[in-house]
């Protein structure tokens, strides 16, 4: 009969439903971060430069993840062709994370240092004039548009207030950072810098 003693009292019911909530979630949950977090191995993430991350937000902006992940899954067919694995700390400061699932185009989590400035001018501009299957557009009007240097260190401010470690120094330089820089320069700083800070031959992983 104790049930219906319970369940007759809306208040006693609600506590118990949550303490039996609570008790579950850290029986599956905690164990799983604690698993997950020892899987990270020993990363080191730095904040973007100011010019990268204005390459990261004029990404965003395009829609270039609509065609482009940054996850490779921890399967042979993905790391032969990609390269390592992506694991979590490797976008604790993405606002918002780029690991998608559409692959119209590659994967770009290792992009970085595979190609020359001048190769991602190109490409940019006009993408079958270096791939000729390609049905990419092209940005050329990224090289007309200059970075707004005061926006930039206003992100960068919001940025710190969500938790990206940017020093008064990183955001009182930001203006200087990336003065005569265009959107195209930031963007091509953005891809430039995927994955070269993340080498899997520098990480103590757990087994």
């Amino acid at each position: 009969m104790s049930h219906e003693v319970v369940e007759r009292k809306l208040g006693v019911l609600t506590i118990l439903i949550l303490l039996v909530i609570s008790v579950g979630g850290l029986i599956e949950i905690v164990p799983l971060m604690i698993g997950a977090a020892a899987k990270q191995g020993n990363v080191k993430i730095v904040p973007r430069t100011a010019l990268q991350q204005e390459g990261f937000d004029i990404y965003v902006r395009e829609g270039c993840y609509l065609c482009h992940s940054q996850q490779i899954r921890p399967f042979r067919s993905e790391t032969e062709r990609y390269g390592p694995y992506s694991v979590a700390a490797e976008s604790q400061y993405d606002h918002p994370f780029q690991f998608g699932s559409k692959r119209t185009g590659p994967d770009l989590a290792r992009v970085g240092g595979r190609y020359s400035d001048d190769w991602h001018r190109i490409h940019l501009n006009n993408p079958r004039d270096v791939v000729p299957e390609s049905n990419m557009p092209g940005f050329p009007w990224l090289a007309k548009a200059p970075i707004d240097g005061e926006l930039t260190q206003r992100k960068l401010r919001v940025l710190r207030m969500l938790g990206t470690p940017y020093t008064d120094a990183d955001i009182a330089g930001a203006p200087e950072a990336v003065k005569g820089q265009t959107e195209l320069d930031a963007l091509i700083a953005y891809l430039q810098a995927l994955g070269t800070d993340k080498s899997r031959g520098t990480w103590s992983e757990a087994p």
